[in-house]
């Protein structure tokens, strides 16, 4: 039986855009993405693969418009930005992606590895098996590797604590809150197609009856009430950071941990002035490449060491 060939989708952009692209498209399609530049002329192509051409579709098409958009308006030339799509065969596109990607170790707590890997993990940590590419996250993005550190870090043994994850994507966040032992764990994404993948990947690892996974849009949420939680990952744009602030805020316990992450170097003091105005305080921050993620609490408790603010 003939298999149906991949679907690529990719953007034309510029080197210095190559960061902000690659995670605008991990973001909207909820899988990992790749860049390749062309040393001759600099431009920038990055991709990511469908499974099936439906996959691309007229709202992720305007996603990536409103993305590109967005990180034009943040001060980065992005080129072109032209977005462009193929059918690629499968067997060109399966063998190549395994040579790019090996485990991720979080600290001794936790690990992130493919399912080829054969590395046995260190006694008491945990596991999350992924195939990065068409389905999955593969945690190496600085952002989702900042998140990771932060949730593996923030985990009180003996203790229970919830953790809310705003804009799941593949669900590599949320599957690793149920593996390091937060409960109850709640994931949401506005995508439909995100919100399968991420509940077929939290079965793969054993954790689906764990988490919740739905399908939400933030900005219909009730402002104030709702379940409040210990630990949140918010990986939204910023200007729906900033617009939906009251009703990410309404749900975070008093003394609790809210990470945002994927924010552009030069749209987060505004984020940071944004939430510290409403009683937040930075506990920990990291810059990396064109992004710039951190950590606030609800009072003020600074953190310190290899996650400190830099």
């Amino acid at each position: 039986m003939k298999t149906e060939p991949l679907r690529q989708v990719s953007v034309v952009t510029s080197l210095e855009a190559e960061d902000a692209v690659v995670e605008l498209l991990a973001r909207v399609f909820g899988c990992a993405a790749s860049a390749y530049t062309n040393e001759k002329t600099k431009v920038t192509t990055a991709s990511v693969y469908c499974q099936k051409a439906r996959e691309w579709t007229a709202s992720r098409r305007a996603a990536l418009l409103g993305g590109l958009k967005s990180i034009r308006a943040g001060g980065l030339k992005i080129g072109a930005g032209k977005i462009v799509t193929r059918k690629v065969p499968r067997e060109d596109w399966s063998e190549s992606w395994k040579r790019h990607f090996k485990a991720l170790e979080i600290g001794p707590r936790l690990l992130i590895k493919p399912g080829w890997v054969q590395r046995r993990a260190r006694k008491n940590q945990a596991v999350v098996v992924l195939d990065p590419g068409l389905s999955f996250g593969t945690g190496n993005h600085p952002t989702t590797e900042f998140c990771l550190r932060a949730l593996a870090a923030g985990r009180r043994d003996g203790e229970r604590q919830s953790f809310w994850d705003v804009g799941t994507g593949s669900g590599i966040l949320a599957i690793a809150a149920a593996k390091l032992g937060y409960a109850p764990v709640v994931a949401m994404d506005f995508d439909a197609e995100a919100v399968r993948m991420a509940r077929e990947n939290a079965r793969r690892n054993g954790v689906l009856e764990r988490v919740r996974i739905s399908r939400r849009d933030i900005t219909r949420m009730p402002s104030s009430g709702g379940q409040q939680y210990d630990f949140i990952c918010a990986n939204l744009i910023s200007n729906l950071l900033l617009e939906e602030r009251e009703r990410i805020l309404a749900r975070l316990r008093r003394g609790g941990t809210l990470v945002l992450a994927g924010i552009l170097k030069g749209e987060f003091a505004q984020i940071r002035r944004a939430f510290e105005g409403a009683g937040l305080t930075l506990a920990q921050s990291r810059a990396e490449g064109e992004w710039r993620s951190g950590s606030f609490v609800l009072e003020r408790r600074l953190g310190g060491g290899k996650f400190g603010v830099n």
